[in-house]
This record gives structure tokens, C-alpha cells and sequence, in this order.
């Protein structure tokens, strides 16, 4: 299984496991990690799932329209920025690094 390293709001690292077929919102999730909100519990229509793909973001799906659209009301946004409930860790995937974005 693939590993993830998801950098906190204060710097910290924490790896956590990528299970094939979930999503980086459930991996962080079911870490314990409570600085992603994920209000809508990946159903992609509220946005508090947002981080920053630092590396590996070959490993997903290219960003549909209703994320495009949601990201835009963070003022956060980047070039790299991604609902993490819409990125699914693949058998594939290697090198994961995402950012957990900072709140709106």
C-alpha cells in the first residue's frame, strides 16, 4: 500500500497509509488527523477538504469541473490545489506528498 505524507498547518509530517481505492480524504481521516474538516464526507460540494498536491500528483485523476469549481471560492487556491475526497490512491501510486490547505 501506498504511503502518504501529508504536511500539517504547523510544518509537521505525519505518513500515513494509502489503502487502495479510498481516498486521500479517508486516508488522512482515518489517521486521526482533525485539521481537514471534510464536511461533506467526500462528496465533493463543500471544499474543506482542500490540500496541496506537493508531489505525485500523476497518480490521480485529472480535476473534474465541479472540483475546479468548488476551489474557487478558496482563497488558497493554487496551480496544485485539490479536493483531497477526489484523489483515489491507486495499487500505482508512489511518492504522495499533499499539504493540508490553510482554512477559509
Amino acid at each position: 500500500m501506498p504511503n502518504i505524507t501529508v504536511v500539517l498547518r504547523d510544518e509537521s509530517r505525519r505518513t500515513v497509509e494509502g489503502v487502495v481505492g479510498i481516498s486521500v480524504m479517508e486516508a488522512i481521516r482515518d489517521a486521526g488527523i482533525d485539521e481537514m474538516l471534510a464536511l461533506c464526507g467526500g462528496c465533493c460540494s463543500c471544499a474543506t477538504c482542500h490540500v496541496i498536491v506537493e508531489n505525485g500528483a500523476g497518480n490521480f485523476a485529472a480535476i473534474g469541473e465541479d472540483e475546479n469549481d468548488l476551489l474557487d471560492s478558496s482563497d488558497h487556491r493554487t496551480d496544485r490545489s485539490r479536493l483531497s475526497c477526489q484523489l483515489i490512491v491507486a495499487d500505482t501510486a508512489e511518492d504522495i506528498v499533499v499539504r493540508i490547505a490553510p482554512e477559509d
